[in-house]
């Protein structure tokens, strides 16, 4: 075979092999859907508006969803770019690694992992109190919501569930999460809508206030209150990578999935700026009563704020009942959706030998990862049952942990885009500025963020329990403890795997490689449609002055082609 046959087509460097997932299983809606869903709209503004008000944000809460999607948004670029040269459902890990080599790598596939499993703790609470709570509106008269040993029983069934569905194929979830998503959207509408109509109307609570302009703008706020707030607005974005996560399975696996990331980001900006806006003005920012700033309601203001907004009437129990399903599909949806991206990072990381090859495991009827999928569900409910041994009221700190993680691998995935397309950015004005300006503002912005944030979770007094005390672990905020011991604990297990199977942290399995980097010409990567083992040995890359080149042999350009010799210093397009 000639090295022009060999060559992948231009622009893209094709992933080392199959992975065995199922081809083809969804298309740029079926992405738009998973990525949206993932970030469970409905219950990231119930656990999350609450805390960005009484943060410090209080009018300004809709400021913090607009500042929030600007480095969403650039990150949701960042991933596109790296989904077009290297579709692999690893993400931040396969990339990552690329950029900077194996140890930054796999602490950003850490940081998806960890990330992931902290969260199932908080949307199995959700899911299991809501349960409960739907069961009262529909006249099955209970108070077990209130119970935490129901509650966690309950919030286990669902992890187990969501976990057996993600096992059946990745279409049974795509199919679920379009009914699933549909309800939320539509309830979060209704909710927006009546909200706004009576305040107009005059017929809202005391301390509700008249939207104004000022609202879209985060002025008068410190930096340590922004920091923190627009942490939270990230996780309430969060989620929209499980699109890119799924990239293996698309129908164009280096567009589809990239184009249904940045989609999805704006439908979600959308969506949240409505709702906050309309929840903002008919609650107010009080601290009595349904205000958004009394510390009773912040763990779950439209349960708050739902019996003032739709009343005691028919149709307000509908409105009710109709609530507590959007938040209860929301939370079991995140619940099936944080599954899937997770399973498939450790899919690749398992195929690349970064850690046991057992997980790289695919069921040969349904195509999904084995190991992977159960390990997650099992993981995920564990830390879910420790977290409430610990203290129910620790769970309400996760979600701060969580936008420290979510930073973290956020941020790296964009200064990995930057560095991975370096040599190519001044090949034009588009290329500098989405591969490279951008990528890199989103990822030091979130950065920043992380440091300001973490500075103020380490605050004994950041977050207190119902009753006053504050929340804290060895004397530190809980917020802070939970997030940074959780992606430190990731070295222990990276000096383990590089301990027992080494050859991933050699850069056998997944080398540094840049955009524009050569590669030998008897070890191109495979053509399109080629299979290969997860254990396959990836291309000898080339230095750009060819000087590890061995004499007499060619290196080729993956991107273009084009064919490079050090004898005679000659070029072959």
């Amino acid at each position: 075979m000639s090295v022009h046959e060999a060559a992948p087509r231009a622009g893209v460097i094709e992933p080392p092999e199959s992975k065995g997932l199922k081809v083809g299983a969804l298309g740029l809606v079926g992405s738009i859907v998973v990525g949206m869903a993932s970030t469970a709209p409905a219950y990231s503004l119930a656990a999350t508006l609450g805390f960005i008000v009484a943060g410090g944000a209080g009018l300004k809460a809709p400021a913090i969803m607009l500042l929030a999607f600007v480095p969403m948004y650039f990150i949701a670029v960042a991933y596109k770019e790296l989904n077009e040269a290297e579709p692999d459902c690893g993400t931040t890990f396969t990339w990552a690694t690329r950029a900077f080599g194996p140890i930054v790598g796999w602490m950003g596939g850490w940081g998806i992992i960890i990330a992931d499993i902290i969260v199932m703790a908080n949307l199995a609470q959700i899911a299991g109190s809501y349960s409960f709570t739907l069961a009262n509106e529909l006249g099955l008269h209970n108070t077990l919501d209130q119970s935490t040993f129901w509650s966690t029983v309950a919030g286990l069934l669902w992890i187990a569930i969501m976990t057996y569905i993600c096992y059946r194929g990745i279409e049974v979830s795509a199919r679920l999460q379009y009914a699933l998503l549909s309800i939320e959207v539509v309830t979060l509408v209704i909710f927006a809508a009546v909200a706004l109509y009576k305040v107009y109307a005059g017929i809202s609570p005391t301390g509700s206030v008249h939207p104004s302009l000022s609202w879209l703008w985060p002025s008068g706020m410190s930096m340590s209150v922004i920091a923190s707030t627009v942490l939270l607005g990230v996780f309430i974005y969060w989620g929209w990578d499980t699109a890119v996560a799924t990239n293996e399975e698309a129908d164009d696996p280096g567009r589809t999935p990239g184009r249904a990331a940045v989609i999805s980001t704006v439908l979600l900006l959308v969506t949240y700026v409505l709702v906050s806006v309309a929840t903002v003005a008919f609650a107010g920012t009080g601290d009595k009563g349904i205000g958004l700033g009394n510390a009773n309601n912040a763990a779950d203001v439209f349960t708050a704020i739902g019996p003032t907004l739709y009343g005691t009437s028919t149709l307000g129990h509908i409105g009710l009942a109709l609530l507590a399903v959007s938040i209860l599909t929301s939370a079991s949806a995140s619940t099936q959706t944080t599954i899937l991206p997770t399973a498939r990072t450790a899919l690749s990381m398992a195929a690349y030998k970064a850690i046991p090859t057992r997980f790289a495991r695919i069921h040969p009827r349904y195509l999904t990862p084995t190991w992977s999928t159960i390990g997650m569900g099992v993981v995920s409910a564990a830390f879910y049952l420790l977290m409430t041994w610990v203290s129910p009221s620790i769970l309400s700190a996760l979600i701060g942990a969580i936008g420290l993680q979510i930073a973290f691998y956020y941020g790296l995935t964009g200064i990995a885009c930057a560095w991975f397309y370096r040599h190519s950015l001044t090949d034009s004005a588009r290329h500098l500025v989405m591969r490279g300006v951008i990528p890199l503002v989103g990822g030091v912005f979130l950065f920043v963020m992380f440091v300001y944030a973490l500075k103020t979770y380490w605050d004994p007094a950041y977050l207190t329990d119902a009753d006053g005390k504050n929340v804290t672990i060895a004397g530190i905020g809980a917020v802070a403890v939970v997030g940074v011991v959780s992606l430190l604990a990731g070295f222990i297990f990276l000096a383990w795997q590089r301990a027992v199977a080494p050859a991933y942290f050699r850069g056998e399995t997944l080398p540094v490689r840049s955009h524009a980097d050569l590669v030998l010409a008897g070890q191109l990567p495979p053509a399109p449609g080629h299979i290969a083992l997860p254990d396959s040995r990836e291309a000898t890359v080339i230095a750009p002055d060819l000087s590890n080149l061995p004499p007499g042999a060619t290196a080729v350009d993956p991107v273009t082609g084009t064919v490079h010799r050090r004898d005679d210093h000659t070029q072959e397009s």
